[in-house]
């Protein structure tokens, strides 16, 4: 929990809570809970993405940057 200090500005604390939800990765995870996905779905997604990394990686190696 986030408690204001004495003589804090309103931003300054605001600043600081969105500073610690991001470390904890609270938000992150409300985003991802926020639809259900099945086993197979999130499967297919990881697939998807380590293929995609994949691809990137490869064209890194040969020098290309993937720009036309």
């Amino acid at each position: 929990m986030v408690e204001r200090r004495e003589g804090e500005s309103n931003e300054r604390f605001l600043s600081r809570f969105r500073q610690m939800m991001q470390r904890t990765g609270i938000l992150r995870e409300v985003k991802r809970r926020r639809h259900f996905v099945s086993k197979s779905e999130a499967r297919r997604r990881a697939y998807a993405k380590a293929r995609q990394r994949a691809r990137r990686n490869a064209a890194r190696a040969q020098g290309n940057s993937g720009y036309r």
